[in-house]
């Protein structure tokens, strides 16, 4: 039901996207700490700040409210992927080539001695995530990773 209410709002909210020329990155409908949100992840070239995430905001409320396909109280928030974001769409996988990333698997792995760790990623080859890891191509079936995001360097 949860991803049904997502795909349904990604539906309403990439018009809204396309407008003003902000990518979707991605929608969540999720509880935390006994509290529905429905998050809107939005991108830009230009970078995405407040003003942006209200147009989005603005724009989608009425629609939700018009809509009710939600039963339970949530929070809407419109937000940006920031610095850290986690890759989500096979294009981020090209878009990003060539970062460092933060990996984290399902089950330890043998070659990276655990479920965590960083490498640079190189891309997307059939349904594996292509990594450079210690100077070595490593490939990894998507079906291990439970996620990928940008690695903050400080």
């Amino acid at each position: 039901m949860k991803k049904n209410i997502a795909q349904q709002v990604e539906k309403l909210v990439q018009p809204i996207a396309d407008l003003y020329g902000f990518e979707l990155v991605d929608v969540e409908y999720v509880k935390e700490a006994g509290i529905y949100y429905l998050r809107v992840i939005i991108d830009s070239e230009d970078g995405i700040g407040l003003d942006e995430c209200e147009k989005v905001s603005r724009d989608l409320n009425p629609i939700l409210d018009e809509k009710d396909m939600i039963e339970e109280n949530y929070l809407l928030e419109v937000c940006s992927p920031g610095i850290d974001r986690i890759l989500k769409r096979d294009h981020e996988y090209e878009k990003y080539s060539g970062k460092l990333v933060e990996v984290k698997l399902y089950a330890n792995n043998d070659i990276v001695k655990g479920k965590h760790f960083e490498a640079d990623l190189c891309g997307l080859e059939d349904d594996n995530i292509v990594l450079l890891y210690k100077g070595k191509e490593l490939k990894l079936n998507r079906k291990e990773v439970a996620q990928v995001r940008l690695a903050v360097v400080f």
